[in-house]
């Protein structure tokens, strides 16, 4: 089943297909339709700590119990793949039996602590897709492989330079 054409009224892996498609045909008509602009403020709670808050949803991060900026930006790479999988799984008839998606980096904190060093990002990151579902032939599978390769959007935004401004306000 090539890319969005599911079949009439089926929900496949949580995805309902008629409106999968349907929102991929209105993209196809305007792009406009995909554009994103979120917008974030990390708030300092005290130590190391920040909440975020986006509609009604708060997260926290930093401080002794909860993950690190770091590890939540890996985190962001193997829950984004997660969805590219599950949505053109579902697009191309796979029944999700298990997904999973491990990623694994490395980076040093040095610069971070005000030391010498090298740069404080990651400086390489690995990742597995490990999938089980019925449907899953090798053309699918490297169609899926295709998406998380060229569609995913955290994928995209880790394998190039993008600008960054900074302005510092202080009161």
């Amino acid at each position: 089943m090539p890319l969005g054409m599911g079949e009439a009224g089926k929900v496949l892996n949580g995805i309902d297909l008629d409106e999968q498609v349907e929102y991929v045909e209105q993209v196809r008509k305007d792009p406009t339709v995909a554009e994103r602009n979120p917008s974030i403020v990390a708030k300092w709670v005290g130590g190391t700590r920040s909440r975020m808050e986006r509609e009604g949803v708060v997260v926290h991060l930093g401080g002794g119990g909860d993950p690190s900026a770091m590890w939540m930006f890996l985190a962001s790479l193997a829950a984004c793949d997660v969805e590219v999988v599950a949505t053109h799984a579902s697009l191309l008839g796979i029944e999700i039996e298990d997904l999973e998606v491990e990623a694994k980096g490395h980076f040093n904190i040095q610069r971070l602590l005000g030391l010498e060093g090298p740069a404080p990002g990651y400086d390489r990151i690995s990742y597995t897709v490990r999938l089980r579902g019925r449907g899953a032939t090798q053309e699918k599978v490297a169609r899926l492989k295709e998406m998380c390769e060229h569609g995913s959007p955290v994928g995209d935004s880790l394998s190039r330079k993008i600008p960054i401004e900074l302005k510092f306000e202080v009161a």
